[in-house]
């Protein structure tokens, strides 16, 4: 090696002579060292990788190349480096589609960085080539030998590393270059390793360590096989047992003997003859059975034959509970369980009286409970269940996207399993349970399978009596089970699920209803759950009712219960702080002491009559509530403004309204084209809550005819329906919790369409004394009841007038 010029170095090595530039560019490598006389394919990808290559092969296709400290590191800096690294040269070069490019170098020389230098847009380094030191002595010749002994070694009992490697090493006699070519072959994964080979000045030093290393990685090597040897036996081992082990079943069998695990066999031979399976089970349970006795105790499917033949014998194929036929009885336990809910009530003891006189044989009903949260369809199911002296089951739904659940697993599958309905009939013990299919309208879908698809054949009593469970493989009847499902809307209820239901609305509690319950029910449990005795808190009636409207607001009770389970925290701290403490008696001037302040107003609507002001009812998952529609008259362009976060549905509502009143405008006294120099305003509070559906069409009409009149509309009528451009007054949904909700909030007067006037029967009996309910046809009529009498106004008359229902 000489210096001809100050920054150009001269490497010879063996016939070849190659000129370095003391400036190279730099290539930082990852997992990867790369030694003299090594060729190494290269994948590189960082920009000014490429670059530094790139800027490589234009001039004399010479870099140098050291690895990173850290391989995660995606641009390492000067102190990520090691020093010490290997100059190369660019033996081919492919770029590919993605920007990358595959290198394939050869290492040249060992080479130390003086200076980083920084380029345009790459590293450069200033090296120093290391010398090779190669002293010809004894020493060096029996390192030479030793790690060319443990090389052969190596090699021969590592099956990676090619017979042609061992060849090229015995063929090498420059130490430094067999020191090298060895450690480039070594299968270690430790950069640090290799970069300490890489690193040692002379070679001795470095015959030393590779001496070292190659003892360790023998020793592991060897361990290597002698572990793959033991598989291997054990392997055969298990195959030969295996092979002997069907030899054996094989004479066993002519001889006339049991299988090998035959007391486990015998013992579900005898459970399936005590189970009195029918004769499609029994058959099928016995050919499993035949199976598992020809099976190998080692085999895993003997495992799911054991587990399917405990499952099949498990399930009530033959019980059942004996249903409580007295009708009174029932009733009895029902009042006693939940107060009102009359038409469920009537519906059960309507089964049961059905079912006395067809002496047990009648396919159980399938009821849907559909209400607001709190009203009790959970509990009330439990309730029925009680009543009917039948084993309840709990199954919710809630969330439920795989069909699995429903039908069950193929036992394909590892850790199959039944579906949760023989599941639930499993541990119910009976044939005959009650079975609630709880939250059934929040089922959901995705690429498992659709669950409601799955329970149409559950809930069909044309259809269940022949259930086939995925996993059982055989039919269940299901016609004994009564099903009772619970939603609190219909509206994500696929259609032909609810066609096999018979659905019971419960339309939420009101005042006297819910006082009953919290002085029958709620105020006995709160004061067990607290510690509490009877004597130790009395409300009177007024505190009830003031609890109930001034610090609740819902259809069931479950935030009524709430409030009193504060309560009752309040009291039993006084007791335990002051254990002489007498009783405490509740009434409306002592109750914000305990419950703190109202949080809500005794009524929802303004007394008071206004212009361009018009109540409406409006029906949600949680029960009714009162709407108000507020109109305002502005100067302007004739546009119309809907606020109040409203929907497609409602907003088209408005327009609708708009529409009518602009036809009728010589009837209102109002000019052709009065909406031409003016805006309409029409909004509707609590805009942070989302509203949509029709039935708030005459309710808007009326709010916006009132605003355009000056005619205040009557405070105390609320009103539903959906409007036509002819001002047609059409059908809504949801009355019963609509009319609740007015009745709540203090409405004497309710209009609702003429053809809902079938549906004021199914009202509860104190909405339909309380509430004036008006049906009406056409906007003539409602804005008859809804606006206030003008003196010298006479409406237009009707060719029949509208009925009202105040009882």
């Amino acid at each position: 090696m000489t210096k001809p010029k100050s920054d150009i170095v001269i490497v010879e090595r063996g016939d070849e002579v190659f000129e370095i530039q003391e400036k190279l560019p730099l290539l930082p490598l990852r997992d990867v060292v790369i030694f003299p006389y090594m060729t190494t394919p290269l994948l590189v990808g960082r920009a000014q990788s490429v670059n530094a290559i790139e800027r490589a092969v234009a001039r004399d296709r010479i870099l140098f190349c050291v690895a990173q400290r850290k391989p995660e590191v995606a641009e390492p800096g000067r102190d990520g480096l090691f020093k010490v690294g290997t100059i190369v040269r660019v033996l081919q070069l492919f770029r590919l589609p993605d920007g990358t490019m595959r290198v394939l170098v050869e290492g040249i020389a060992r080479a130390r960085v003086k200076k980083f230098v920084q380029a345009d847009d790459y590293h450069l380094v200033q090296t120093e080539v290391l010398k090779e030191e190669t002293p010809s002595n004894a020493e060096s010749e029996a390192l030479t030998r030793m790690v060319l002994s443990s090389f052969n070694d190596y090699v021969h009992l590592n099956r990676r590393i090619p017979d042609e490697v061992l060849l090229t090493a015995n063929n090498i006699a420059d130490p430094s270059c067999l020191a090298h070519t060895v450690a480039s072959h070594l299968l270690i994964n430790k950069v640090a390793t290799k970069q300490e080979i890489l690193e040692i000045e002379d070679t001795a030093g470095r015959l030393k360590l590779l001496s070292r290393i190659l003892a360790q990685e023998l020793e592991i090597v060897k361990l290597e096989r002698k572990i793959e040897g033991q598989v291997r036996s054990q392997v055969h081992k298990n195959q030969k047992e295996f092979y002997l082990n069907e030899q054996l079943k094989a004479i066993r069998k002519e001889l006339g003997y049991q299988g090998e695990f035959s007391g486990e066999v015998e013992e579900l031979t005898r459970a399936v003859r005590k189970a009195r399976l029918p004769e499609e089970v029994n058959d099928k349970a016995l050919k499993e059975l035949d199976r598992l006795s020809k099976m190998s105790f080692m085999s895993p499917e003997a495992a799911v034959v054991r587990s399917y033949l405990d499952c099949v014998v498990g399930l009530p194929w033959n019980k059942r509970t004996r249903d409580v036929m007295d009708v009174k009885a029932v009733q009895k336990q029902l009042d006693a369980d939940h107060f009102g809910l009359k038409k469920v009530k009537d519906r059960i003891v309507e089964y049961i009286s059905v079912l006395k006189l067809n002496k047990g044989q009648l396919k159980g009903p399938i009821l849907c409970l559909v209400g607001p949260p709190g009203v009790g369809k959970t509990s009330l199911g439990k309730s029925i269940a009680s009543a009917l002296n039948r084993k309840f089951v709990r199954m919710s739904l809630g969330g439920v996207r795989d069909e699995a659940e429903i039908r069950g697993h193929r036992r394909t599958y590892i850790g199959s399993m039944p579906g949760r309905i023989i599941q639930g009939l499993r541990k119910a013990g009976t044939r005959n349970p009650l079975f609630l299919l709880d939250e059934i309208d929040k089922l959901g879908s995705d690429f498992r399978g659709d669950p409601a698809a799955a329970l149409l054949e559950v809930l069909d009593p044309e259809q269940n009596h022949t259930f086939n469970d995925h996993y059982l493989e055989v039919d269940f009847d299901l016609s004994d089970v009564m099903f009772v499902t619970t939603a609190n809307s219909l509206q994500s209820i696929p259609p032909a699920l609810q066609d096999r239901m018979e659905i019971i609305r419960l339309p939420g509690y009101l005042e006297t209803e819910k006082v009953q319950i919290l002085k029958n029910f709620l105020l006995s449990k709160q004061l067990k759950a607290n510690g509490l005795k009877d004597p130790d808190l009395k409300l009177n009636e007024p505190a009830m009712r003031q609890l109930i409207n001034r610090y609740t607001r819902e259809s069931g009770v479950r935030s009524l219960e709430r409030e009193l389970a504060g309560i009752c925290r309040k009291v039993a701290r006084l007791h335990a702080e002051n254990p002489g403490a007498g009783p405490v008696s509740l009434s409306p001037k002592n109750l914000e002491k305990f419950a703190g302040p109202p949080r809500f107003t005794d009524s929802l609507i303004d007394h008071k009559n206004r212009v361009g002001l018009a109540t409406g009812l409006a029906w949600t998952e949680v029960g009714g509530e009162v709407l108000t529609v507020e109109v305002t008259i502005l100067p302007g362009r004739g546009e119309l403004v809907l606020t109040g976060r409203l929907g497609e549905v409602m907003r088209e509502s408005g327009q609708a309204a708009m529409s009518y009143a602009r036809s009728r405008a010589q009837r209102f006294g109002l000019d052709k084209w009065f909406y031409k120099d003016m805006d309409v305003h029409v909004h509707m509070p609590e805009g942070a809550v989302g509203k949509d559906g029709p039935s708030a069409g005459i309710t808007m009409a009326t709010a916006l005819i009132s605003a355009l009149t000056g005619i205040p509309t009557r405070s105390d009528v609320a009103m539903t329906g959906e409007i036509t451009l002819r001002g047609t007054v059409l059908p809504i949904g949801g009355l019963a919790e609509k009319t609740v909700a007015a009745r709540h909030a203090g409405v004497k007067t309710v209009l609702i369409p003429k053809a809902n006037e079938k549906d004021i029967a199914e009202l509860p009996e104190e909405v339909r004394r309380d509430l004036k309910l008006v049906p009406v046809e056409t906007m003539d009529e409602v804005l008859e009841w809804a606006l206030v009498p003008q003196p010298g106004h006479q409406a237009e008359k009707q060719e029949e007038p509208s009925p009202t229902y105040a009882h």
